[in-house]
């Protein structure tokens, strides 16, 4: 059997565990944690390490940003799930190097993944004092969280952490993820390759998917990956993109005012 194939077996088995246990847990209302506003933020890892390094002005906008938002809604509890960025690209392309051709899914898959985690425990430390003491990247276990900052990685190839983010969604009662990225809207076609690209404002998922497709690639630039689309669309769950860099545009969406983004759903 194929390395492939192999993960695609585990990666069922691991998924019907996952659906035994969330019909389990959510008979017990574990999401019932005392938070009335929970917010799923996907914080893409090309604002974490946009070009081998890291962007500290960034993260320090965050802290700042997350912290007053707590301090302004006390019932508030965010989810941070925060990508890999540019460390997955060097280390693929180091690999490639060494090995002197493609590597498979597989691998590029769980270097994304490696360098979620390390991003992960980044975010988290800066947040130490309030945030969740696990970091979440077993999406078979559905923890019980108290803390006001819950922080989140990777999990298993074969999607990005969207597609953990809309898991989060299901397991903790969310219908709406707010996705980060370094983009401030969704367009039509790649802006990078067609002059006459538009901005979408709105678009629902029917729409949305057909622009991304159904299958997930490795490293692929997508507002929101293929797989996560598909398990968003069946929750019915909303994501909002905006660009990351820009926090007076956040917290204008935070304050129901108008926005610069991109609603899908």
């Amino acid at each position: 059997m194929k390395l492939s194939q192999t993960w695609q077996s585990q990666s069922a088995s691991f998924l019907c565990i996952r659906q035994a246990q969330h019909n389990l847990e959510h008979s017990r209302k574990i999401m019932a944690n005392g938070y009335s506003d929970k917010i799923i933020m996907s914080i893409g890892g090309s604002l974490v390490v946009p070009n081998g390094g890291i962007d500290t002005d960034f993260l320090k906008k965050l802290n700042t940003f997350i912290r007053q938002q707590l301090a302004q809604h006390k019932n508030r509890q965010f989810f941070l799930v925060v990508g890999g960025g540019s460390i997955a690209r060097h280390y693929r392309d180091a690999g490639r190097t060494v090995v002197g051709h493609e590597l498979t899914r597989d691998d590029l898959d769980w270097l994304g993944i490696h360098a979620t985690k390390l991003n992960a425990h980044l975010v988290r430390t800066i947040f130490r004092d309030i945030a969740h003491p696990y970091i979440l990247k077993h999406y078979e276990i559905i923890r019980k969280v108290t803390e006001p900052i819950v922080i989140a990685a990777g999990w298993k190839p074969g999607w990005s952490t969207d597609y953990c983010a809309a898991l989060l969604c299901e397991d903790y009662n969310i219908h709406t993820i707010v996705n980060l990225s370094n983009i401030d809207q969704v367009f039509d076609k790649d802006p990078r390759k067609f002059k006459d690209a538009k901005p979408i404002g709105q678009v629902t998922w029917p729409e949305f998917r057909k622009l991304v497709g159904d299958e997930w690639v490795p490293g692929m630039n997508a507002p929101f990956d293929p797989v996560a689309a598909k398990k968003a669309e069946e929750l019915e769950v909303k994501v909002v993109v905006l660009n990351g860099e820009n926090f007076d545009n956040i917290e204008k969406y935070f304050k129901g005012e108008k926005f610069i983004g991109t609603v899908i759903g």
